[in-house]
């Protein structure tokens, strides 16, 4: 499932449930007190911005790609080109740097249903990245792999794809499959409880977590669970990570019925899914640092420039901008774009600007003339924002 050392066996994490889970009624986890060693974080896509001044978007939007389908991820390359992943097909696009997209290739296996595909793309933060991460679904789980990735813009291409974390759960929603290289190196993977919350509490399952690897897909020897990828507990569908320039690292969550969250995450830490949903109040679990009616929100994309957290919303079909408080709460929020672009799936930061990744062709939105579309967003300071405290 996945690799440890070289790599580890699916028998090797057979052994490792038992240990964790003992009998049938698993123990409640205590995680290891780790301090895990980080370079200095930068801000999340961009150097530009200071960290201590809030910002928003300007309130204007252009249009940089029209006629995408089911697009679920953007990824900007160090080139000046971007890949972009499609949920359905499995196929990767590629934005020109000059301008217009071209296909790169197709992500063999991918087995779309529902919400499940070919979902989150990331590269590690260097100048010539020698491979492709993606999150996919395939006939038996979800999965992260790694793609060779050659050429230059306007002629990359993938090779064959290595998995890095396999036996995921799958189900045709709650599938979670954002990924993030984190200021420390290693690669960040989000996972929903695929539709069986019991996952979530349950350490031995990789769903409902968020889940710590090296890029070679090892476990890291800090992680609170030794020898687990398990970073975090107790999720329903993160569908968003990213980190500030303090460190501190932010996630979106869905919620069910009633609360989305946003939440500041921890090694070891129980976010309460399906017990707690938003703000709990209970002492064993870690309540969010914001909270939204889902019809408001419903995150999925996450980035952060400097201290400030943006928030892509599908059903809210709006943009939210979170201004923290030294990198923790009480945090102040408001929406842009509200109702203008239709359903937003995710958000990166470019430099001074945000890159927003509308997602109405998803089945699930209404789609508009030259849907989906990739939209640029200028980054202003928010000199008006009172910040909270």
């Amino acid at each position: 499932m996945f690799r440890h050392g070289r790599r580890l066996s699916l028998l090797a994490l057979t052994a490792a449930v038992l240990v964790l889970a003992g009998c049938s009624t698993p123990p409640t986890p205590q995680p290891t007190v780790t301090r895990t060693p980080t370079s200095t974080p930068r801000p999340t896509g961009t150097s530009a911005p200071v960290a201590a001044i809030p910002w928003q978007p300007s309130g204007q939007t252009t249009v940089l790609e029209t006629g995408l389908e089911s697009p679920w991820s953007v990824v900007p390359l160090p080139s000046a080109s971007a890949l972009i992943s499609e949920r359905d097909s499995g196929t990767i696009r590629e934005r020109l740097p000059q301008g217009g997209l071209r296909t790169v290739g197709t992500v063999p296996g991918v087995v779309h249903t529902g919400e499940s595909g070919l979902l989150g793309l990331a590269v590690q933060a260097e100048s010539a990245p020698k491979y492709l991460y993606a999150y996919l679904t395939t006939a038996d789980d979800n999965r992260v792999v790694r793609l060779p990735l050659s050429g230059v813009p306007g002629s990359y291409a993938i090779g064959a794809p290595e998995p890095v974390l396999t036996g995921i759960p799958k189900a045709s929603n709650h599938d979670g499959g954002r990924l993030a290289f984190g200021p420390d190196g290693m690669l960040y993977v989000t996972a929903g409880d695929a539709s069986n919350p019991g996952n979530a509490q349950d350490v031995a399952s990789l769903g409902g977590k968020i889940l710590r690897i090296t890029p070679e897909g090892q476990v890291p020897g800090d992680n609170p669970f030794p020898g687990s990828p398990v970073w975090s507990y107790g999720h329903r569908n993160p569908q968003g990570i990213g980190w500030d320039s303090r460190g501190t690292m932010w996630a979106s969550e869905f919620g069910q019925n009633t609360w989305d969250e946003l939440n500041i995450i921890r090694p070891g830490s129980n976010y309460g899914w399906p017990v707690v949903e938003g703000v709990g109040g209970d002492p064993k679990y870690t309540d969010p640092v914001y909270q939204w009616p889902t019809d408001a929100a419903s995150p999925s994309g996450l980035a952060v420039v400097g201290d400030t957290i943006f928030l892509a919303a599908l059903r809210g079909e709006r943009l939210w901008t979170a201004w923290s408080t030294d990198g923790a709460a009480p945090v102040t929020a408001a929406p842009f774009f509200e109702g203008e672009l239709g359903r937003l799936r995710d958000v990166v930061a470019v430099g001074d600007r945000l890159w927003l990744l509308t997602n109405n062709t998803d089945g699930r939105g209404s789609p508009r003339s030259g849907d989906d579309r990739l939209v640029e967003a200028p980054l202003v300071p928010a000199q008006s924002v009172k910040r909270p405290g």
